[in-house]
């Protein structure tokens, strides 16, 4: 059973301006269901109960059961079309799923532990995240909200790889099924950098512009 459960409507008025008519009424967001054997399915969703949805994380990395008109549908948040200043939701794409069937989707990345890391409490290093999600590849079942990265003892000048994060059984890595050489860095615990080497950096760029105006008279 899905921890997301929305209603909808079938949607039988069509175009920008029917939908501009929907968001107006203040009631419903139009979206779409596509995928597996059926067709393209144009629907109105329930407001209330998707706003405070998209409000939540794990809403963009979970299965989501929506019920059109009382028979429900099991599918994956696809894309959000939004308004370009105001909060609103102006479309909404959402993928019909298969429970015998992978797929794939991206999943976000949360580090724990970051006040016990070695490498920060100890040897005064700092942290940089250098990714914020992941793509995985799974049955629906075995979908993950999210990935947890524990660093309590990742020490200074240690990076993480792909390969280094612990994955639930079924959930795998789309990018390592490329080779070793997509086995991209997700963050790294390395030495702050002081105002000395700044200076340092900016003393030797100012030498290296003397040196070429000189070799240019």
């Amino acid at each position: 059973m899905s921890d997301y459960i929305l209603t909808a409507s079938v949607r039988n008025d069509l175009g920008k301006g029917a939908s501009r008519r929907l968001r107006r009424a203040n009631e419903q967001v139009p979206a779409i269901i596509y995928g597996g054997d059926k067709a393209p399915e144009a629907i109105a969703v329930d407001k209330t109960h998707f706003y405070k949805s998209i409000e939540e994380e794990a809403f963009f990395s979970s299965v989501i059961t929506i019920e059109v008109e009382g028979k429900p549908q099991q599918v994956v948040v696809r894309d959000l079309q939004r308004h370009p200043y105001k909060p609103l939701v102006t479309h909404a794409d959402f993928m019909r799923i298969d429970a015998t069937h992978e797929i794939t989707m991206r999943v976000p990345l949360h580090v724990v532990n970051e006040e016990s890391c070695k490498g920060i409490k100890d040897e005064g290093g700092e942290l940089h995240v250098l990714s914020n999600e992941v793509e995985v590849s799974c049955l629906p079942k075995d979908l993950p909200d999210y990935l947890e990265i524990d660093i309590a003892e990742v020490t200074l000048g240690t990076t993480l790889h792909l390969s280094d994060l612990k994955l639930p059984a079924g959930v795998t890595l789309v990018a390592l099924t490329h080779g070793e050489d997509h086995d991209n860095a997700v963050l790294s615990v390395t030495q702050p950098k002081t105002r000395g080497d700044d200076s340092e950096a900016e003393e030797g760029d100012a030498d290296e512009g003397e040196e070429g105006e000189g070799s240019a008279e």
